[in-house]
Parts: structure tokens; C-alpha cells; sequence
């Protein structure tokens, strides 16, 4: 029997992981297991931009590498997180008259309602953008709102509410160019925070309504459920990098000696520091991160008005006391993440904290159901933007 075999590739500005997971055909509603990971350094990368292309590779090479020693397998197929601040987010909306006599709804109709949606997008959602992520929000049929999906359903006019999510276009390119060329078949691209919102978050967060923040190096990424649906996501161009640089010009220390202050509020050496000034500068940088997502927030309509709170990832949600201020600065319940890694493979050094959630979750979306991602608009990465395509070859069949 051929193994379930999937690989995660999340190439981000401070290092690049790779995971290998094996799911069990037996044991199918359980997270895969993890058997091989590997990681290195980022090099040639800026805010999640690639700027070196070949420094790039021999940081990937390197990581998978490692996983492909401890697996014992070749890694030839892959799915890969693309993330950076060219990630972006718009609601669109579109309408369609129903096409059969009968009023059926069928799915040429679905496609085309989300197809004028996509039309409707302004021009910075577009202009040097692919769309990689198409996903139904909301429908109404003649005018009153569906619960589900309206397939089969019957009536005159419907209407669709959509979130589509896009990136910068040469970025998708140069990332995927670079996973090619070391001979991996990219098998799809997910969003950074859609990936790790697979595994950090539960059906019951994303129901009630949360904000999930990714804090990497030098971006922060966030995404907002509600009713188990992504509403918004959004990146914002400051990180844990941003605290770092502070600490060390604010107590006039080295770099590494800050990071380490910054993760565990103590030295590893004999420096002297004050305490009171550490703290006051890790909240500075804490309170204007949290100031962007609570503008976001605002903007939306959703600022204290997420039952489930706000969940952290990444390396910066391992700072202390990041909680206490989340929970004060957004009014909202506030949690780290939970791992969802069995013990063996924490203890085995395979995965050592959230950071790895994004690599993770790719593994898992790729040996999961196509019908258990849809909601995430997964069914329909692998071609992009690909209304055009279906409605073209629609049109064909139909002309003699």
C-alpha cells in the first residue's frame, strides 16, 4: 500500500523549515504524523521577498536535506506557504440571474456569481496581484440570505460575498521558480496564516469569531474567522526583528544578547540592564503591533468583538507576558497557540515550538479531503485565478 506521504515548505525571512508527515489510512480523522523536519538559515530573503534567488536555494537545499536524511525518502512533490506583505485580502461582491428554466441553481452559476465578484475587485486588488485564495462568505437567493451552500436550491437572482485573497505576482513566481529548481513539483500554494489557522485554530474558535497573529521576523500576518469562515487577512511590515533592533539600541548591547533578553528576559552573559527600561521597551514595540491588528480590527467591524479572542503563533509569540498585553490592548481573551504535536516528536527535537505551525499545517492540507478545505478556497490554488479559464471552456461547449 503506497504511503500518505505529504511535505510542507514554509520559506520565511528568518529561517526556512521543511516537514515530512505520514497520515495513517486507518486513522484518517487524526492530524498526520511527523516524521522527518529540516531547517536552515533565510538568506536572500526581505519582509518575505525574495532579493537573492540563489541564496534562497542553497538555504532550502540545505533544510530539505536534513528532512530527506532523517525520512529516508527523496522529496520530489511539495505544497508551499507563500506569505510577505504582498499578501492581501478584499471582500467583492457579485450577482447573477439564474441560467436553467426551472431556477435550479447549479454550479455554472455559483462560478459565475463568484466570477463577477471577482470583476467587481478594485484595481489595487489586481493590478500585479494573483488571486490564490476564492472564498464564498455568504450567498442570498432573491435577496434573503442562505445558510450553506445554495447548490440545488431554487430561485431568480443570486448573490454572492467573497473573500479573495492575493499576492504580488512576480513574488509567487520567484518563490515558486526557486522550490523548482531544485526539482520539486509544487503541488499547491497556501496563504502563510490560512496554513498555520489549519492547526492552531479549532472548528469552535473559528465559529464563534478569532483573530489568529502570526509573529515572524519582520512581518505579522493575521487572519479573522467567523462562522468557521476566514472574513479578512492582512500583513503588517514590522516583527520580532523590530524588538530585537530596539532592545540592543535601547540598552546598547549586541544583538544576540537581545534576542536571548527578548525571548527570556535574562542574559546568557554578564551584561548589566535594567529591567523596568527591557520591559518598557518590548511593550512599546508589543503595543504597536497590537495597535495595527486593532485597527484592522476596527475597520472590519470586529474590535472587541471576537468571542474566541486572539490566538498567537510564530517565533514572537514566545515572548513573555505577550498574552497580558494582547488581552489589554485588543479587550479580547488571548491565548498561545497550542503545538498539537504528540510529546515523542516535541521531545525527539523535531518541532520545537509555534513556529512550525505553517509548515505543519501545509503537510496537512495536503493528505486531507479536498471537501474538508474548501472553505478555504484550497480546491481552486492550483490554477489561481481560474474563473476565466471554466467559463471559457463553458462557452466553448456551447458554441457549435
Amino acid at each position: 500500500m503506497a504511503r500518505n506521504i505529504s511535505v510542507g515548505i514554509d520559506i520565511g525571512t528568518y529561517q526556512v523549515k521543511v516537514v515530512v508527515t505520514e497520515r495513517d489510512p486507518n486513522d484518517a480523522d487524526n492530524l498526520p504524523r511527523i516524521i522527518a523536519t529540516g531547517f536552515a538559515e533565510s538568506k536572500g530573503l526581505r519582509h518575505g521577498y525574495i532579493i537573492n534567488s540563489n541564496d534562497v536555494m542553497r538555504s532550502l537545499k540545505i533544510a530539505l536535506g536534513q528532512a530527506e536524511k532523517t525520512s529516508g525518502l527523496k522529496i520530489r512533490r511539495a505544497y508551499l506557504s507563500i506569505g510577505g506583505i504582498g499578501l492581501m485580502s478584499t471582500q467583492a461582491y457579485g450577482d447573477v440571474i439564474i441560467s436553467k428554466a426551472d431556477s435550479e441553481i447549479t454550479r455554472l452559476d455559483l462560478d459565475n456569481a463568484l466570477f463577477n465578484a471577482e470583476e467587481d475587485l478594485p484595481k489595487t486588488a489586481t493590478q500585479n496581484k494573483k488571486i490564490i485564495h476564492t472564498i464564498p462568505i455568504s450567498y442570498k437567493i432573491d435577496g434573503k440570505l442562505v445558510f450553506g451552500n445554495p447548490l440545488g436550491m431554487h430561485g431568480e437572482k443570486l448573490e454572492v460575498k467573497a473573500l479573495f485573497v492575493s499576492c504580488t505576482e512576480h513574488h509567487l513566481d520567484d518563490i515558486i521558480t526557486a522550490v523548482e529548481e531544485l526539482g520539486i513539483t509544487v503541488e499547491n500554494v497556501i496563504a502563510s496564516p490560512l496554513s498555520a489557522a489549519i492547526v492552531a485554530t479549532t472548528k469552535t474558535q473559528k465559529i464563534a469569531g478569532c483573530v489568529l497573529a502570526n509573529i515572524g521576523s519582520e512581518t505579522v500576518s493575521i487572519v479573522v474567522f467567523e462562522n468557521n469562515l476566514p472574513i479578512s487577512l492582512e500583513v503588517f511590515p514590522i516583527g520580532g526583528t523590530d524588538i530585537t533592533n530596539d532592545i540592543a539600541l535601547g540598552l546598547k548591547i549586541p544583538l544576540e544578547e537581545a534576542e536571548d533578553l527578548k525571548i527570556h528576559h535574562q542574559a546568557t552573559s554578564e551584561i548589566n540592564y535594567s529591567r523596568r527600561k527591557l520591559e518598557e521597551i518590548i511593550i512599546a514595540r508589543l503595543s504597536d503591533i497590537f495597535d495595527l491588528i486593532d485597527a484592522h480590527l476596527k475597520k472590519i467591524g470586529r474590535s472587541g468583538l471576537l468571542p474566541a479572542g486572539i490566538i498567537l503563533t510564530g517565533g514572537g509569540s514566545g515572548i513573555a507576558t505577550i498574552e497580558e498585553l494582547a488581552k489589554a490592548s485588543l479587550k479580547l481573551p488571548s491565548k498561545i497557540a497550542s503545538l498539537n504535536f504528540s510529546d515523542t516528536q516535541i521531545k525527539n527535537g523535531l518541532v520545537k515550538d509555534s513556529s512550525w505551525l505553517v509548515a505543519y499545517g501545509l503537510c496537512v492540507a495536503g493528505s486531507s479531503r479536498e471537501s474538508d478545505l474548501n472553505y478555504l478556497g484550497l480546491q481552486t490554488i492550483k490554477d489561481g485565478n481560474n474563473f476565466t479559464k471554466k467559463l471559457w471552456l463553458l462557452i466553448k461547449k456551447i458554441l457549435p
